[in-house]
């Protein structure tokens, strides 16, 4: 499952991503991560959450590195169950609609294969993004 929370700053994303988190933790059984752009979620989400703070490994904003990332998580612990992800712009440099688009239909395909589910933030306008896309709403 993916699920795609998108807005414009100030659209209230973040506090949507905090209460999905606290409300995964209770009612899934594996191990949770919530990666990030910064340490501004540090205090609002439950402790049993693994936070990343994507910048402490001095990866290039690049997808295939996220990807590569994310993969790499998943290999070292079979029990991730969700995998959230703030600000995803934030993460990447200079990315577009189209790597939006891309990541998502990824996270569609590795979530089925591995049972990982995946809640995305994006700083957009919904009516800018594609239909296929859009499912994820």
């Amino acid at each position: 499952m993916v699920k795609l929370i998108m807005g414009l700053k100030g659209a209230g994303k973040t506090k949507q991503l905090i209460a999905d988190i606290n409300e995964a933790v209770k009612n899934e059984y594996g191990s949770l991560i919530c990666i990030e752009n910064g340490t501004k979620l540090r205090y609002d989400i439950d402790r049993r959450v693994r936070l990343i703070e994507y910048q402490d490994y001095k990866m290039p904003g690049s997808m295939p590195f996220l990807k590569g990332f994310i993969s790499g998580l998943h290999a070292s612990n079979f029990d991730i169950t969700h995998i959230f992800i703030d600000s995803f712009y934030k993460l990447l440099d200079n990315a577009t609609v189209a790597e939006v688009e891309d990541f998502v239909l990824w996270c569609e395909k590795f979530g089925e294969d591995n049972k990982v589910s995946f809640t995305v933030i994006v700083s957009e306008d919904p009516a800018n993004v594609p239909d296929s896309v859009k499912k994820f709403l």
